[in-house]
């Protein structure tokens, strides 16, 4: 992959694809789909930033979720200092240094999946890279689209109470 590439690629398990159509015997108001992608990108002194964005769309809520950022082959013992920019809870712009990699003591630190809302842009502040960022871009898709048969199946759901666990003769 080319420096500062972004690698999108499909990322499909039996837990990153499911639709929801109830949970625990609740029906859940609409069926749910969740997709995740494997997310990669590389900062270096050719390429120093990178803008992780997506298509703006009603039905979709999307998460980029950093796992580790690591120097790789041909860095040099420095500092590495990988600042994001994103917005706060009041839709302002803020920037925050997330890393200060160095090959001799710290060549890796692991963020255990760190979620932001893109966009997302990653800056190499100092240093001179590779830096490799990874992760997992999530998106999740709401369908409020029912049919009518699926409305009244919907209002035929009755919640009942817990009932006692069953005894199993014969226990030796």
């Amino acid at each position: 992959m080319a420096a500062g590439a972004a690698a999108a690629l499909a990322f499909f398990s039996q837990e990153s694809r499911a639709r929801a159509g109830g949970m625990g015997g609740l029906r859940v108001p609409a069926p749910v789909t969740m997709d995740s992608f494997f997310f990669g990108c590389e900062l270096s002194g050719h390429t120093r930033s990178f803008t992780f964005k997506v298509e703006e769309e009603d039905d979709t809520e999307h998460v980029l979720g950093l796992n580790m950022l690591c120097l790789t082959e041909g860095a040099k013992d420095e500092c590495n200092v990988v600042e994001v920019v994103a917005r706060d809870h009041d839709n302002q712009e803020i920037a925050v240094p997330v890393a200060n990699l160095r090959l001799s003591c710290q060549p890796m630190l692991s963020l255990d999946d760190f979620q932001l809302q893109p966009p997302v842009t990653f800056r190499l502040k100092s240093g001179s890279g590779p830096v490799r960022i990874t992760g997992r871009h999530r998106i999740v898709c709401i369908n409020n689209d029912f049919s009518e048969e699926e409305d009244s199946e919907e209002e035929e759901i009755k919640l009942c109470g817990i009932l006692p666990a069953k005894k199993r003769g014969g226990r030796s």
